[in-house]
């Protein structure tokens, strides 16, 4: 099987070019993408037991592997959860599938996102790990419009190994992020 696309991108331009901007004195010190996290609440889930496995589905579509249900920790009547109701989904993708989640997101689902300016570029934890959402699941290929229930909204987190934010925007930039500042 070839490697993907980006791991490639990351190995033989991404690597050069940070170490010649930060000058590192080894490899081990470069910043690398650690995981992604993609995760979707489902606000009907209180009504609807239906929506968290159609969400799931959605999502295993998206990621390419099978999403862990989350549950509620503790009872809140005000929003009439439960204690273990199902409230949304999540997955945590790594290595091969993580490099090629990242070439969809970037080069085919950020694109068919309407009036696209760019992406955050202040969305940094302060340790090198970015956070975003998106509105619609709905831009990514793998899911077919006519069968979706209903739209619903994506976070995805970016962990990476940088110290900083600006070596993590860096490396990002390196993967073609469309960053709008």
């Amino acid at each position: 099987m070839a490697q993907p696309r980006y791991k490639e991108l990351y190995a033989n331009e991404i690597i050069p070019a940070m170490q010649e901007k930060f000058s590192y004195k080894n490899k081990h010190q470069m910043p690398k993408l650690e995981k992604i996290v993609l995760n979707m609440g489902v606000k009907e889930a209180t009504t609807d037991r239906k929506a968290v496995e159609n969400a799931a589905k959605d999502m295993a579509l998206i990621a390419g592997q099978k999403p862990v249900i989350t549950r509620a920790k503790k009872s809140n009547a005000s929003f009439k959860i439960r204690e273990e109701m199902a409230l949304g989904c999540k997955v945590t993708l790594r290595g091969d599938q993580m490099y090629e989640f990242l070439d969809r997101f970037v080069t085919i689902a950020l694109p068919r996102v309407r009036d696209f300016r760019g992406i955050n570029g202040k969305s940094f934890d302060g340790r090198g790990n970015y956070a975003t959402g998106i509105t619609e699941h709905i831009i990514f290929p793998e899911i077919e419009f006519d069968k979706v229930d209903k739209i619903r909204g994506l976070d995805i987190v970016i962990a990476t190994s940088a110290n900083t934010d600006e070596e993590a925007k860096e490396l990002l930039r390196g993967f073609k992020f469309p960053f709008n500042n």
